[in-house]
């Protein structure tokens, strides 16, 4: 069983039992987070699969949050020819690592 469920502007393919780096999500360790935006749920290999139009009514994704970190560092490089203007920043985007717990569908 998975389903597609839709968190911080992207969408992800979730089982039972996996651990998935998302979007940063508050809370703390061991707290529990309910995904309501589910965009399609499959029972199993040639099982049912039920589209949501955009989401699925009354299907549901729990997950436990593991882990708050950074992701690795992005470095953005700007530069205009023959101005000598140089400048180099970068970023670390706050995530959230969970583990799925249970697709209700």
């Amino acid at each position: 069983m998975y389903a597609v469920i839709k968190t911080g502007g992207k969408q992800y393919r979730v089982s039972v039992g996996d651990v998935v780096s998302l979007e940063k999500i508050e809370g703390n360790r061991g707290d529990k987070v309910v995904f309501s935006e589910v965009l399609m749920v499959s029972k199993g290999e040639g099982g049912d699969i039920r589209i949501g139009t955009p989401v699925v009514e009354g299907a549901s994704v729990v997950g436990e949050i593991v882990e708050q970190f950074k992701g690795p560092k992005i470095h953005v490089f700007k530069m205009k020819r023959r101005k000598a203007f140089k400048k180099k920043t970068g970023h670390r985007q706050l995530q959230t690592r969970m583990k799925i717990q249970e697709i209700n569908p």
